[in-house]
């Protein structure tokens, strides 16, 4: 039997899950295709989701106005959706953005408070010494400096979100299947989904948000430009005797003054094991993955040893404290589009994409999957604050 639906998103993560939202609010016929997490990855031949995770940074800072509106609208929405699905996803504990002192070679610190500026957002600048002061914990060493956003930043949990919002699809009218997948086609003035359980459906308009797994040839119909990396994160377990230690930490972007010990680290979060963990990313080299296959091994493969020992190297100068903790690591996967913009738009008449989070979407995601609904519920993104940055680029 062949279900037959309006507008079908496939991909259930954090854009996709609130795409689906917004297509249910504006009418019904929407449904939206997404597995659960598998419960072991090394064993599990299906597809993944970088979402599997309890923390990512949130700030409405931006030195770019196309990003910094995402995330300022998305932000502002997060207390509706946490109260009206009933789950909490956010925490609001700040973001400080540390790099060398302005007036010298390096001009981060000042772009970031000029951005600041621009917004209206309220920030402390803090020197060297008062960032020594301030944070305990941390050792940025001399001849840096500090910009703090306290009010609308700190981290979402990803997981948490993508269920606030798959709750609110629902219950806006969405059907939610946790299926995978495996196929879209298009025949008869009709696109054709299948699933890995050989259940077949139809939509007048379908949206591929399947993250890093859109380069999938068999899900669109033109092969988008899109590069998807391989990226490693470590987590070091802190003991709940130790965690007073740590109070008041705010989520974290270091810059220092060799690039690559950059990284952006999560205060400890409360992980689904019981335990508590400070996460910190910042890979020195990319590794791509140029097939769905090899995403799904990367994953299985949980990360890679010299990421994680480049990253122990700087947890050790950084935060001396946790140089002897236990530490763990897991893979996710970064997606970049040509013009480091997601792309929103279509690759044929019923199929579209939106994808490309470029490393920066999970805070905005939920103004990301507006502008998706939006797209397939007139055809075209409306919304004329955006202009056409968001056109998908094709390798045809």
């Amino acid at each position: 039997m062949v279900e037959r639906f309006k507008s079908i998103v496939v991909g259930r993560g954090m854009m996709g899950a609130a795409a689906a939202r917004y297509l249910a609010l504006s009418g019904d016929g929407v449904a939206v295709i997404g597995p659960d997490e598998p419960r072991d990855w090394s064993s599990h031949h299906g597809v993944f989701a970088s979402h599997y995770d309890e923390a990512r940074i949130t700030r409405t800072i931006d030195s770019n106005p196309i990003w910094a509106r995402l995330a300022n609208r998305s932000i502002a929405r997060y207390g509706d959706i946490a109260s009206e699905s009933g789950v909490a996803f956010y925490d609001e504990v700040g973001c400080l953005i540390v790099g060398p002192k302005r007036g010298g070679h390096d001009p981060y610190v000042g772009q970031v408070e000029a951005a600041a500026a621009q917004l209206g957002v309220p920030i402390e600048m803090l020197s060297d010494a008062a960032l020594k002061s301030r944070f305990r914990y941390f050792d940025f060493g001399s001849d840096c400096e500090g910009v703090y956003e306290q009010r609308n930043a700190g981290y979402v949990n990803p997981r948490r979100l993508v269920e606030a919002q798959s709750l609110l699809a629902e219950k806006a009218g969405a059907r939610v299947i946790r299926q995978t997948a495996v196929s879209v086609r298009e025949e008869g003035g009709l696109a054709i989904v299948t699933t890995d359980d050989g259940a077949v459906y139809t939509a007048e308009r379908v949206l591929i948000a399947a993250g890093g797994f859109s380069i999938n040839e068999n899900l669109l119909p033109r092969p988008i430009d899109l590069k998807v990396y391989a990226r490693t994160v470590a987590f070091f377990e802190i003991p709940d005797e130790d965690l007073a230690a740590y109070s008041g930490m705010p989520s974290l972007i270091h810059q220092p003054a060799d690039p690559i010990d950059h990284i952006y680290l999560l205060p400890p979060v409360r992980y689904p094991d019981g335990k508590t963990y400070l996460k910190i990313g910042g890979d020195p080299d990319d590794l791509q993955l140029e097939t769905e296959p090899e995403i799904r091994a990367w994953f299985r493969r949980g990360g890679r040893l010299t990421t994680r020992d480049h990253l122990h190297r700087i947890i050790t100068g950084l935060v001396p404290t946790l140089a002897d903790t236990p530490i763990s690591m897991a893979a996710c996967v970064t997606s970049f589009t040509p013009e480091n913009y997601p792309s929103i738009g279509f690759a044929s008449e019923h199929v579209a994409v939106l994808t490309g989070g470029c490393g920066a979407a999970a805070k905005s995601s939920d103004e990301i999957g507006r502008l998706g609904a939006e797209l397939l519920q007139h055809g075209r993104i409306i919304d004329e604050a955006y202009g056409d940055v968001f056109r998908p680029v094709f390798r045809d």
